[in-house]
C-alpha cells in the first residue's frame, strides 16, 4: 500500500507523524553544555549515538546546523530525507558503498570551525555497538571532540534487525544526557581509543539509566 505513496507524500506524512510523536513527549536533556562549549570556542564536535537511539536526538537538534552520516541502502533513505526537510545536512555513505566519499565529506565538515557532526558508530549494518574505525580516525584527524551521547525513554517501540531501532510512543518521556567530550591524541592507537570510545559510551548509558529510573 505504501508503495502507492508518492515518496514526498510519503515523508511529508511521516516527518509529521513523528513530530506528532515526539512532540507530545516530555524531554530531560542535559550536559548540553558539554558540546555548546565546544562550538563557541570553535572546536568541532562529533556526537556518537548508537545507531538504535538515533531517532530522539534527530528531533531535539532539528533545525540545528548538523551534519550527519546515514548509510545509501533503502532503509537509511527516508530517515535522511526527514532529517533533510528538519534542516540538517546529509552525508551518505558507509564502509560497504561511498566510504571513501563519506568520510572526505565528514573531514571537510569538522575542519570547518565549531561544526556539528552526528553519528551513528555501530551503523548502518552493525555489529551493534561495535564502532566503525571512521569516527575514531576523524576525530584523531581532525582534534575533534567526540560527545558520547544516550537516550532511554518510558514508552517505545523496538525493531530488531541487526540491532534494536527504537521508535518513542506518545505521552511518554525521553531522557537524553549528552555526555563529557572525548579528545584523542593523533598518535593514540586505534584500539586503544576504540575500548576508550565504547566504555564511554556504555558508560553515559548507565549513568542516563540511573537518572531516568531513580
Amino acid at each position: 500500500m505504501t508503495k502507492l505513496i508518492p515518496p514526498r507524500t510519503k515523508i511529508y506524512l511521516v516527518s509529521a507523524i513523528l513530530k506528532l510523536i515526539y512532540g507530545t513527549n516530555r524531554k530531560d536533556v542535559r550536559g548540553r553544555h558539554h558540546y555548546e562549549t565546544l562550538i563557541e570556542d570553535g572546536t568541532s564536535v562529533i556526537l556518537s549515538v548508537w545507531h538504535g537511539q538515533l531517532l530522539s536526538i534527530v528531533h531535539d537538534l532539528r533545525n540545528h546546523s548538523v551534519h550527519a552520516i546515514a548509510g545509501t541502502h533503502k532503509d537509511a533513505e527516508l530517515i535522511s530525507q526527514i532529517a533533510s526537510r528538519w534542516g540538517w545536512n546529509m552525508i551518505r555513505g558507509s564502509s560497504k558503498e561511498k566510504g571513501n566519499v563519506a568520510y572526505k565529506a565528514m573531514i571537510q565538515a569538522l575542519r570547518q570551525s565549531g561544526s556539528l557532526v552526528f553519528i551513528t558508530p555501530d551503523g548502518p549494518t552493525g555489529p551493534a555497538r561495535i564502532p566503525k574505525p571512521g569516527v575514531i580516525r576523524a576525530a584523531q584527524s581532525t582534534q575533534s571532540a567526540i560527545v558520547p551521547v544516550s537516550v532511554h525513554s518510558t514508552s517505545r517501540w523496538g525493531f530488531t534487525n541487526w540491532d534494536t531501532f527504537y521508535l518513542e510512543k506518545p505521552f511518554g518521556k525521553i531522557f537524553i544526557e549528552y555526555g563529557e567530550p572525548i579528545i584523542f591524541e593523533k598518535d593514540q592507537h586505534f584500539n586503544d581509543c576504540n575500548k576508550h570510545l565504547i566504555e564511554k559510551m556504555n558508560n553515559i548509558e548507565k549513568n542516563n539509566l540511573y537518572y531516568a529510573t531513580k
